[in-house]
């Protein structure tokens, strides 16, 4: 943010840019400012952008905002994006490339009341489920698929799918059993409602063996045929992760640089400091690389998904290393 101003005050006093300027990336997010992007916030806060010879714009989502369409359309240099929708929307023509991933773990779930009946996967069937869609949808489809569970109406081993906006309404509303949510963000939404722990229940997709990748960071294939380019996403990669571990080290700062960053004002320090201790675990154990077995993990997820699967068939060149050998090594 500093930097920006004084790149700007330069502007306005008609001087002209220095022989080493920076190179540009911008970054697409795949939801509004908050600790779940708390390394790319402190790696432009700190300056390691900057150490890379790198000018970062860093562009926040929103519920209207589709990382794969943004950089469809030429809006972003890489994005974050989940591996689910950004494998299906490379097999429906547009070519993505996950270069690196930041998280490890998954934190989605599926919050439930306890007092409904709900104790194991089984008895989500004839259940009234909140799930999110915009390419989140995929890992529950699968999920449900694996388990043998419709998804066409509420009846006898189906489920009835409510489109859940981004809140935790019709949990708390009783419009629905279940709802999605994450550990660092909808959960602690719905406790802060005034429910007790103790009146939920929840199913981590990690635990039930269907986790798929979240928080990766992707780029159009065309582009890493560019030297430059994959130089660029090199130092960018390097960058970021230093970023991560610094966040992780460091949970409280964080969450205030990322507060810093959000335009809005409608973050609370308590939620961002609670969300990046929350994203420090899912982040945790990643250098950046990917790990290939968890790659093949939620390959096969997806492709589980029955009549209507995700992807009909294994991705090629959907994932490169040569970006973090460069940027690791």
């Amino acid at each position: 943010m500093k930097t920006k101003i004084l790149s700007a005050a330069i502007g306005a006093l008609g001087l002209a840019a220095p022989a080493w300027a920076a190179d540009d990336v911008t970054l697409q997010l795949k939801w509004v400012t908050q600790s779940q992007f708390a390394g790319y916030y402190v790696a432009l806060e700190n300056g390691y952008y900057e150490e890379e010879d790198l000018n970062v714009t860093i562009l926040p989502g929103g519920p209207d905002i589709a990382p794969t369409q943004v950089i469809a359309g030429g809006g972003a240099d890489v994005v974050v994006e989940w591996m689910p929708a950004a494998l299906a929307a490379r097999e429906n023509g547009l070519p993505l490339v996950n270069i690196a991933q930041p998280f490890k773990s998954s934190g989605m779930m599926l919050t439930c009341w306890g007092d409904v009946g709900i104790e194991a996967p089984a008895d989500l069937a004839n259940r009234t489920l909140g799930v999110w869609f915009f390419g989140n949808e995929y890992p529950f489809l699968s999920w449900m698929s694996q388990l043998g569970i419709g998804t066409e109406g509420k009846a006898e081993g189906s489920v009835e799918v409510l489109k859940q906006g981004f809140n935790v309404d019709p949990l708390l509303q009783r419009q629905a059993d279940c709802i999605s949510t994450m550990t660092y963000n909808e959960y602690w939404q719905v406790i802060d409602a005034g429910v007790s722990p103790d009146e939920l229940i929840t199913f981590k997709y990690e635990d039930q063996g269907v986790a798929t990748l979240e928080d990766g960071l992707y780029v159009l294939e065309e582009n890493l045929s560019d030297d430059a380019f994959a130089d660029k996403m090199a130092r960018f990669v390097r960058a970021s992760m230093k970023g991560w571990k610094w966040a992780e080290e460091n949970p409280e700062d964080a969450a205030m640089i990322v507060l810093d960053y959000d335009e809005t004002g409608a973050q609370t320090e308590e939620h961002q400091i609670r969300m990046m201790g929350e994203v420090a675990k899912l982040t945790a154990g990643s250098n950046g690389a990917l790990d290939v077995a968890d790659y093949e993990r939620t390959v096969a997820t997806l492709l589980a998904g029955g009549s209507d699967p995700v992807i009909t068939k294994a991705p090629e060149g959907a994932w490169t290393s040569a970006i973090t050998d460069a940027a690791l090594n």
